[in-house]
């Protein structure tokens, strides 16, 4: 297994990995309001995070998509203001760290970091409640650098059902529609997880545009509606989408679904929202943990999801995304981002040659933003379909 993480490790210099999502913009919200003096990510920030410079770099990590992510409860303004401010957090690390992360809006910046040995920081807005029904503030997102916007959080929005609610919609309603078109337009990445397979299976057939799963696993290998039916994962290759295996316990493997659901429920009693990792929230987690021990994913058990999504959609569809500060618990071997190459030499004794682990890691996200960005110009180019949408969620859906 040396060996295998020596190459590893060597693999990830050459190809590093883009990871489709990060949340640590949250984390430094709820844990310090943003005070970046208390949490210095220059420094070992392993007490309170799973993230911070020194790992990423020991991670092998070559591009984040920093979530500015916002709780599905908040709504309207409240939401669109709270978004804001995650993706004023990413432009304060940014200008914090210059000599380690560089702002990268497109697929050229990506390859321009690498080259300069920066971490390309990308941001990605998780959930479409962060544009309150606005394609005016669709774009304005845009312009202001997100890259991708996931279409639901874990509750359903007006146009959109989430996987994780009850189903209302089947699907996306005409609105949610026109929101994948002019996400198209202007060559912002339509993100398929945490929404409801119909709402999945809609966007692909609107989307001209390669999809994303930022961070999802495969349904066949951990039956959990977060994850990625085989029938979807199917048409990723016509798509030229990308799925990114995220590394949640509870949606890789079986056995946390049912641990984690008491978890959350110990949570709630707490008086604590499930997804609280705070000090406070943490705290009550351990106690549980200890009372209650949780099943342990490994890279092993990402590995399979990995195995399954290859067989299903093919090497030039599939990619990473962890979800690290995020989720409460990590899989064993990957605990925190540096953990990449545990992984990666787990595909290495698995029999993964270095050409289809360099596509894993970097190649194939590139390449997925570079052929949004060239939907994009094509549309904009056209005299009719160039126009930016004026269009209301009252005048589509009534």
């Amino acid at each position: 297994m040396t060996d295998h993480l020596d190459r590893a490790r060597e693999l990830l210099a050459a190809h590093p990995v883009v990871d489709g999502h990060n949340d640590l913009p949250w984390a430094l919200r709820e844990q310090v309001r943003y005070d970046v003096d208390r949490r210095d990510i220059a420094k070992d920030q392993s007490a309170h995070l799973h993230t911070d410079i020194p790992r990423l770099r020991a991670g092998g990590v070559g591009a984040q998509f920093w979530s500015v992510y916002v709780r599905a409860d908040y709504a309207g303004d409240a939401a669109v203001s709270a978004t804001l401010e995650q993706i004023d957090i990413v432009g304060r690390l940014i200008e914090r760290y210059p000599d380690d992360l560089r702002l990268a809006l497109t697929a050229d910046d990506m390859e321009t970091a690498r080259s300069e040995g920066r971490i390309a920081s990308l941001m990605g807005a998780e959930g479409g409640h962060s544009i309150n029904c606005s394609l005016a503030t669709l774009r304005a997102l845009h312009t202001l650098g997100v890259r991708y916007m996931t279409l639901t959080h874990n509750d359903n929005i007006p146009w959109a059902d989430s996987a994780t609610d009850a189903e209302r919609l089947g699907g996306l309603s005409r609105f949610g529609e026109e929101v994948v078109r002019e996400m198209n337009r202007i060559g912002m990445l339509v993100d398929l997880s945490h929404v409801s397979a119909g709402t999945m299976r809609d966007a692909l057939r609107v989307s001209e545009a390669p999809v994303v799963f930022s961070h999802s696993s495969a349904r066949a290998v951990c039956d959990h509606p977060r994850n990625i039916p085989d029938d979807v994962l199917a048409l990723l290759p016509a798509n030229g989408g990308l799925a990114m295996v995220t590394f949640v316990p509870k949606f890789i493997l079986p056995a946390a679904i049912r641990w984690t659901a008491a978890a959350d429920e110990n949570m709630r009693a707490h008086g604590l929202h499930a997804l609280d990792t705070t000090e406070a929230g943490m705290r009550v987690q351990r106690e549980f943990e200890a009372a209650e021990p949780r099943p342990v994913a490994t890279a092993a058990t990402v590995a399979d999801h990995l195995d399954h999504m290859r067989e299903v959609a093919g090497i030039d569809h599939i990619g990473i995304g962890g979800d690290y500060d995020g989720t409460a618990f990590t899989p064993s071997g990957l605990d925190d981002v540096a953990g990449y190459p545990n992984l990666v030499a787990e595909l290495l004794r698995r029999g993964w040659s270095e050409a289809d682990l360099a596509k894993l890691t970097w190649q194939n996200a590139v390449r997925t933003l570079r052929a949004a960005e060239d939907v994009a110009r094509r549309l904009k180019a056209d005299p009719v379909r160039g126009r930016p949408s004026d269009a209301t969620i009252a005048e589509l859906d009534g």
